[in-house]
């Protein structure tokens, strides 16, 4: 079983131990040399030029994605050449334009923001004025972590972002959509073979700092119920309604009403589920790996009653987080650390913890204790 991953970055990364275990001959096509998941790449190269990913899949089973950046025209010309992709090039569209995403969910009927397509500052001022006076307004595509997207008051606060959109092939449109008045944040993961078979982890907490996820706490607290059947039917529903294979996770609004709305997509393992990694009968990378090879599906119950992720972002100023596991690992030895193997730097994710237990306060503070080793 050869499977062949496009992006060199950390989710590559932490697919090598999950192929090890199922025995998969896992190759990465990375985006430059030294990047997280360097150990298993042994091709270097423009994930955009269709020549060098060809070549790279005839020697693979299968293709899947430490991202969703590649070019439609290459992931078609994969297809054409009778290259097994997980997922494909129509689910992956959805994925990579947030306005084609607005339109598919909606057209689903499932819940999201009220939003719109905008090309121009009148438009969009029509907009916030018919929504309290602000809105958020997103780039379709690009995005992440908090990049290209902005609260704003007036269209001149993007008013770059129109011209940037025309040059880059966008037609000058923006998705403008509703500040969700939200409770809290969560994450429903689940996973999908091509087959058909669909299975879902626990709901989760997300938390996040300036737009990047720095905590999930599964299962996310005060879930259980209806919210969590109403989050893994919408999460389901989306996976069989844009044909999803492999892991999906739908990150999600609670509002104050108690109703949640889609908030983004992620056709990937995604950082809401590092959790399962320690936490789950069957982590993410091993459940994505099971799933693009068509393979039956693992299990997504807990392992304990509570698991927390704590991100580490931005590292030490000096050293690296090896430099930091003699204190780190003698003060907290329940507590499991994953590396990405990345330089520090200001607002980075270089790494993840993971403590479990079946006390939620105190697996918390054994998480954060440990993630702030790592930090200065």
């Amino acid at each position: 079983m050869r499977v062949g991953v496009i992006g060199g970055g950390q989710l590559a990364r932490m697919m090598i131990p999950a192929a090890i275990e199922l025995g998969v001959d896992l190759r990465v096509l990375a985006e430059a040399e030294g990047m997280s998941a360097a150990i298993a790449a042994d091709r270097v190269g423009d994930y955009t030029d269709t020549a060098t990913v060809l070549a790279f899949a005839r020697e693979v089973d299968v293709i899947t994605f430490d991202h969703e950046h590649v070019p439609q025209d290459v992931l078609r010309a994969l297809v054409d050449a009778g290259v097994a992709v997980h997922p494909g090039p129509d689910a992956l569209r959805i994925a990579q334009d947030k306005l084609v995403m607005r339109e598919r969910l909606s057209e689903l009927g499932l819940p999201v923001p009220d939003w719109a397509r905008v090309e121009n500052a009148a438009e969009l001022d029509d907009f916030i004025a018919d929504h309290g006076g602000v809105a958020v307004v997103k780039t379709p595509r690009g995005g992440y972590d908090g990049k290209g997207v902005r609260v704003v008051r007036s269209a001149a606060e993007v008013a770059e972002w129109f011209v940037t959109l025309v040059e880059d092939g966008s037609a000058g449109a923006l998705l403008v959509e509703e500040l969700v008045d939200f409770r809290r944040e969560l994450a429903q993961l689940v996973a999908r073979r091509p087959s058909g078979e669909v299975v879902a982890w626990p709901l989760v907490e997300t938390v996040q700092v300036g737009g990047v996820c720095s905590e999930v706490i599964a299962p996310a607290p005060r879930s259980a119920g209806r919210l969590a059947d109403v989050a893994a039917d919408v999460a389901i529903t989306i996976a069989e309604g844009l044909g999803v294979t492999g892991v999906l996770a739908v990150e999600l609004f609670e509002t104050s009403d108690e109703r949640i709305l889609v908030n983004e997509l992620a056709m990937r393992p995604h950082n809401s589920g590092h959790w399962s990694m320690d936490g789950s009968t069957t982590g993410q990378f091993e459940q994505h790996l099971r799933a693009v090879l068509d393979l039956p599906l693992g299990a997504t119950g807990s392992r304990d009653d509570w698991s927390v992720m704590v991100n580490v972002l931005g590292g030490p100023v000096e050293g690296s987080l090896a430099d930091r596991y003699a204190a780190a690992l003698a003060g907290h030895p329940t507590v499991k650390v994953h590396n990405y193997g990345k330089a520090p730097r200001p607002g980075r994710k270089i790494g993840h913890v993971t403590a479990t237990g079946d006390d939620l306060d105190a697996v918390v503070y054994e998480a954060r204790a440990t993630a702030a080793f790592f930090q200065d």
